[in-house]
């Protein structure tokens, strides 16, 4: 039996996906949760096989619940299920972790499926989903190129410097290293310290 959670902040939804799933003689839903909070708890309570999460909930969306469920350790596999296929939603959930990303549209014959793939170790995506993520893999950016004093300062925000302690370290002043962080982001695309980091450690910036 696999044992799944569900997380939609809209209960019809939930309902919904529960009638569906719980038709199948495999498939066993174990619990709802309208946040992405709550559902974290209960999959650390209940150990589902599955969680099937949605992206945009209020009181903690999907992705920051998948990258919390991944670094807590949790062995169940989180399988995106939303009505917004953007690249930006795409790579997110994909970089926090997610097994699969699927549609709202899915009939249930083949959401099913997708569940039952998943519990299996398969990576489950949408075929619009896919389409994209090849799209981005043929037309992906230039590696950016930073200065030497730009990735040291990158490679300490990265150890969670602050920019005081960035500037001891490297004897500048605070205001120095706010305008390398503002060149470092404009290079990267990026508004703030976080994104840079992730742009930065999947260009290889901050390998030795």
């Amino acid at each position: 039996m696999i044992r799944i959670i569900l997380a939609d902040d809209h209960p019809v939804v939930r309902e919904g996906l529960r009638a569906m799933l719980s038709a199948e003689s495999d498939l066993e839903v174990v619990a709802d949760a309208a946040s992405g909070p709550q559902a974290e708890a209960l999959a650390a309570r209940l150990r589902p096989d599955i969680v099937l999460m949605d992206l945009r909930m209020p009181d903690g969306g999907g992705v920051a619940a998948i990258e919390r469920m991944a670094r807590a350790g949790l062995a169940c596999r989180v399988v995106v299920l939303t009505t917004y296929e953007t690249d930006r939603d795409i790579l997110r959930a994909v970089e926090a972790g997610a097994a699969g990303y699927l549609l709202k549209d899915l009939p249930r014959a083949e959401l099913a499926e997708a569940v039952r793939a998943a519990a299996r170790g398969e990576t489950v995506l949408a075929p619009s989903v896919a389409a994209r993520l090849v799209d981005r893999l043929r037309t992906k950016p230039e590696r950016p190129r930073l200065s030497e004093r730009e990735t040291a300062v990158l490679r300490l925000v990265a150890e969670g410097c602050t920019n005081a302690e960035i500037g001891r370290q490297l004897f500048i002043g605070e205001s120095t290293v706010k305008t390398y962080l503002l060149r470092v982001f404009g290079k990267l695309g990026v508004a703030d310290r976080a994104a840079a980091v992730t742009n930065a450690m999947r260009f290889g910036l901050l390998e030795e």
